[in-house]
């Protein structure tokens, strides 16, 4: 015990300096997946490697049993695992870059898409211009000040978030549980994970939501105290990753439960998921505003 006291006390403090500074991720990190659409030809190849359907292809404008003439190409960030099936199949095209701060608020903003229409050549070619993700970005110094200030404002000064595991393979978990280790240190923002939900300003749920875990998870959600979030982590917790929707699976949380934030990733790194934090305290501010506004238009008409 005493060598180990010994031992942290010539170490000194360990957390590192996020988020004042971000590192960028080693050589070979498999991040953000894009899509030259230029260059692409429509050829439906990522969309056929990919596991999740994260990448696809669909076909329009054919009338009476006329070819179609216009496919619309979609990348879902939220359903993406990073896996770089997609840039081993067009590698020409699609390459994985090292960002992976992508959280948002709304599942259709990490979204991107562009359209195809065939030319008098019989291929087809990019039409208009391709529409992106607007997934949430903040400067590095900016993220760690703000989610200081917006906690002390909002929540007095400490976040309680409730971790539910719906049916995850603990790969997020792993991630979640970094938070509180030494290197990050997440209490140090005034952030604590609690026992029990009935404590709890957040859930921060991960896993697709198995037909076992369904009950308890709304149930879970009905102890948290109003205004609470509910924050889904990682591609399964989105829109059910490679488990998908089935017999054994309701798919993503918002098939159960209305969600907040969305962070994707598989798993997301623990700066992902203290950026997604800060997304869902904002939305917190939303909620006490909207909350503190009802209950000043029920005194004025009393």
């Amino acid at each position: 015990m005493f060598n180990v006291l010994r031992q942290a006390i010539a170490t000194g403090p360990f957390a590192n300096n996020f988020p004042d500074v971000i590192n960028e991720p080693p050589d070979g990190f498999r991040g953000k997946p894009v899509i030259d659409f230029a260059r692409c030809t429509a050829c439906d190849k990522c969309a056929e490697a990919c596991p999740t359907n994260a990448i696809t292809v669909q076909m329009s404008g054919g009338a009476d049993g006329a070819a179609a003439s216009c496919k619309v190409l979609s990348l879902s960030y939220g359903d993406c695992i990073f896996c770089g099936e997609c840039e081993a199949a067009c590698p020409d095209v699609v390459h994985l870059t090292k960002e992976f701060m992508l959280a948002s608020r709304r599942k259709e903003d990490l979204v991107t898409r562009a359209e195809y229409k065939m030319n008098e050549h019989g291929t087809f070619e990019l039409s208009g211009i391709p529409s992106s993700a607007t997934a949430a970005a903040m400067p590095a110094g900016a993220l760690g000040e703000k989610l200081r200030t917006r906690i002390d404002a909002v929540l007095g000064r400490s976040l309680h978030i409730r971790q539910v595991d719906a049916g995850s393979c603990n790969g997020c978990e792993v991630e979640i549980t970094a938070l509180n280790n030494p290197v990050y240190d997440i209490e140090r923002f005034g952030i604590h994970f609690v026992a029990s939900p009935r404590h709890a300003d957040m859930l921060l749920v991960t896993g697709p939501v198995t037909r076992n875990m369904e009950i308890a998870l709304k149930k879970t959600y009905e102890a948290v105290p109003d205004p609470k979030l509910v924050v889904a982590v990682g591609a399964c917790a989105i829109g059910g990753g490679i488990f998908g929707k089935s017999y054994a699976s309701c798919g993503g949380v918002d098939a159960v439960l209305p969600v907040d934030v969305y962070i994707p990733g598989c798993p997301p790194r623990p700066e992902a998921l203290l950026h997604g934090i800060l997304l869902a305290v904002e939305r917190m501010a939303q909620k006490v505003h909207g909350k503190r506004d009802l209950h000043a238009g029920e005194d004025t008409a009393s």
